[in-house]
């Protein structure tokens, strides 16, 4: 087996992309002078990216999929992260009965 060079090296450069990315994550919020409306726009950020990622698998899948998760997200108003994640499990299980 070999490695092509073009291969290698995109993949070493998406491990530097990724490790920038990660590194400038930590550093750059310490030097930045955020108002308050701007500091919360930032603590918002992973949230957006979850549900920007996890959305569009949730409703292109089957009924069961879709239920699960509107009944996950009716928990989440409610309960912690663990308890929104057990309802959502024993949910998808349960549907998935049927």
């Amino acid at each position: 087996m070999s490695l092509d060079p073009q291969a290698l090296f995109a993949i070493l450069a998406m491990m530097g992309a990724t490790y920038l990315t990660r590194v400038a994550g930590f550093l750059l919020p310490a030097r930045l002078d955020l108002s308050p409306r701007m500091q919360a726009a930032f603590e918002a950020i992973p949230a957006a990216v979850l549900v920007a990622v996890i959305a569009p698998s949730l409703l292109a899948t089957g009924w069961r999929e879709t239920l699960a998760s509107l009944i996950a997200a009716l928990a989440a108003t409610r309960l912690p992260l663990i308890g929104v994640v057990l309802v959502g499990v024993a949910a998808i299980v349960a549907l998935r009965q049927f």
